[in-house]
């Protein structure tokens, strides 16, 4: 009896203690979800720069890639990664999922090209894109600070993305990643990696 009186006593007292540090700001009182970026096991700092073997790399895959889409000769409906397409338009939780979504398409997409004439020079990019997609899977949180999961510009360029895998033929999503390739890794990479400070 003794020793359930005293928890009581202690646990009244931890609760006391817990509000009247928290109203004097003594302790972080819990709000949303800390920035992506701040996610333990997130270490997209590394990203900021690829090293220019990976860039030269990249502009060989890219040249190769255009090269071969001017053969299949494909006329597109809409493209899914608009001009205006911006991640500093986001919340900075809300870029890794952007960027992810985007990752995901591009490599979807490519992945299936590997099988053709072009697979030499895609290897070394495309294994690339999946170590940076790897990485950032950290950093995309498992739950939107409030409300909707995903809403406002975030949700219309999710839907996007999904949109083009429907309505699109193979040859138009090959063309559209293709000519976004250099900004997701010079642009939205960068932003994602250089975290608040992309502005």
């Amino acid at each position: 009896m003794k020793l359930d009186s005293t928890l009581g006593c202690t646990l009244v007292l931890l609760l006391l203690l817990t509000t009247v540090l928290s109203r004097t700001g003594a302790v972080p009182v819990p709000t949303a979800p800390r920035t992506a970026l701040g996610a333990r096991g997130c270490h997209m700092a590394q990203f900021k720069s690829l090293s220019p073997q990976e860039m030269e790399a990249f502009k060989r895959a890219k040249d190769a890639l255009e090269e071969w889409l001017l053969l299949k000769n494909c006329s597109c409906g809409s493209r899914p990664f608009p001009r205006t397409w911006d991640l500093r338009q986001l919340q900075v939780w809300e870029r890794p999922v952007a960027l992810e979504a985007e990752l995901a398409l591009t490599l979807k997409v490519l992945e299936p090209v590997t099988n053709s004439t072009l697979g030499d020079v895609l290897d070394q990019p495309l294994n690339t894109l999946r170590y940076i997609r790897t990485e950032l899977q950290a950093c995309v949180p498992a739950q939107a600070p409030a409300g909707p999961r995903h809403r406002g510009p975030l949700r219309s360029w999710l839907h996007r993305l999904q949109e083009a895998q429907k309505k699109e033929s193979q040859g138009c999503l090959e063309a559209s990643v293709t000519f976004n390739l250099f900004r997701l890794l010079t642009l939205d990479l960068q932003c994602v990696a250089n975290g608040d400070l992309c502005v």
